[in-house]
């Protein structure tokens, strides 16, 4: 079930635009009828009732664990029975999958050793904000859990203009986080709606990018800093570089120069993330003391950067982990 085939069905019944506006925001911002809310005309309630019905089966949370560092980390079950996760951020935030499963296959990541299994519709990918706003009030949607959100752009581009129009988010504060991708970039470009950008950088060198991420589209890390200066020219506010350090691989000397290098004259902000330690990888977080180092290093280079924990570590919920234990208890 998609937006469109919600708005047409309600249209074939005789809706104006102004029953379908408050019919979303009903519905996305949790908000009761009141005495302001037009009236559905009579022909239109009975199809509003039936889907107001499907849009709370779309998903279900099956399981949630919470700390008070890292948020709610939810287990969601969706209509088919596959299972995706969100992460319900401290300080108003919510972090959303736009796919079960991903193609990217990033080496790092537990959710890329499942592959791609298929793609969220628009309603699934706003569903989970729907749902985090029954735990707290949502200021900020970050595009950045399972799946690329590039490899499924037209949804999620729906879900990002539709949250635009009808949540009352910022664009700045509707996070779309990408490995990079030129349709992607081509489109945020045209569009009006222009939301923030993260760019998962991992190495600045386009060999190692690559063997970190394996089916990622090439592209050189020097068109994506030209793409990242204009948009963020554009936009009116930097872009973010994820940079998710693994310990004797894309934590050395040469790239921390590296990075210095490329960011001269940039408006953009490096996330340093140390990486969620997955069972049976021999991927190793770096030591907090050398994590402390690379960014005193680069606060000398002039980098404007963010060192934060990696998301969900004390739930165990960091890149599909719990997803992929809640399938193992399934299948038992």
């Amino acid at each position: 079930m998609e937006i469109r085939e919600v708005e047409e069905a309600l249209l074939q019944n005789g809706a104006l635009q102004v029953h379908i506006d408050h019919f979303w925001r009903q519905w996305i911002l949790r908000k009761a009828p009141t005495a302001r809310t037009p009236r559905l005309p009579f022909s239109v309630q009975a199809a509003a009732q039936k889907y107001k019905e499907e849009l709370n089966k779309l998903a279900e949370v099956v399981e949630e664990c919470s700390s008070p560092s890292d948020g709610t980390r939810l287990v969601l079950k969706l209509h088919d029975g596959q299972l995706i996760e969100s992460v319900i951020l401290p300080r108003g935030g919510v972090c959303v999958s736009t796919q079960v499963g991903c193609a990217v296959g990033c080496v790092f990541c537990m959710t890329g050793k499942f592959g791609l299994i298929r793609q969220l519709s628009d309603l699934e990918i706003l569903a989970q904000v729907e749902i985090a706003r029954r735990y707290q009030l949502i200021k900020k949607v970050v595009f950045m859990g399972m799946g690329e959100p590039s490899h499924n752009l037209r949804r999620v581009l729906s879900s990002i203009n539709f949250l635009a129009k009808y949540s009352g988010i910022s664009y700045k504060n509707l996070v779309l986080s990408t490995v990079g991708d030129r349709r992607l970039f081509d489109a945020i470009m045209a569009s009006k709606v222009k939301p923030a950008l993260a760019l998962s950088l991992h190495s600045t060198f386009d060999e190692k990018r690559k063997q970190l991420m394996p089916n990622i589209q090439p592209m050189p890390v020097a068109d994506m800093m030209a793409f990242a200066a204009e948009y963020a020219k554009a936009g009116g506010y930097p872009v973010q570089f994820q940079w998710t350090l693994i310990d004797g691989v894309n934590d050395g000397d040469e790239e921390v120069e590296n990075v210095i290098f490329l960011w001269k004259g940039q408006k953009a902000i490096l996330n340093m993330i140390p990486v969620n330690k997955i069972a049976g990888s021999p991927y190793e977080r770096p030591s907090d003391e050398a994590m402390l180092s690379i960014a005193e290093r680069l606060k000398k280079g002039c980098v404007l950067l963010k060192y934060r924990h990696s998301a969900a570590q004390e739930v165990e919920g960091g890149c599909g982990q719990l997803r992929a234990r809640k399938m193992e208890e399934l299948a038992e």
